[in-house]
């Protein structure tokens, strides 16, 4: 079942840049099991990020690369907000 994960703002856009790059520098630019992806300027001027993910094992397997990264720009993510999607409109 695919869920979506909701990050509420915690990190600037050069954080969130420096997390990018060096996502794909380690080969999980683009995750297996990630179908969406957006990141966003929530009140505050931090950036929030929305994803769709095909199952929560899929998640959670990107989070071990994910995570270190994020520990070492000073980026705590918090606690997602994790729901099962209902349905999803492209276009």
């Amino acid at each position: 079942m695919a869920i979506g994960i909701y990050f509420p703002a915690s990190m600037s856009a050069a954080q969130y840049d420096e997390a990018v790059k060096r996502l794909e520098q380690a080969g999980a630019g683009a995750p297996r099991g990630r179908q969406y992806h957006a990141s966003f300027e929530e009140e505050g001027g931090k950036l929030a990020v929305f994803d769709v993910w095909e199952s929560q094992e899929a998640f959670e397997d990107f989070g071990k690369t994910l995570m270190p990264i994020l520990a070492e720009l000073g980026a705590d993510p918090g606690t997602p907000n994790i729901a099962p999607i209902h349905n999803i409109i492209k276009g």
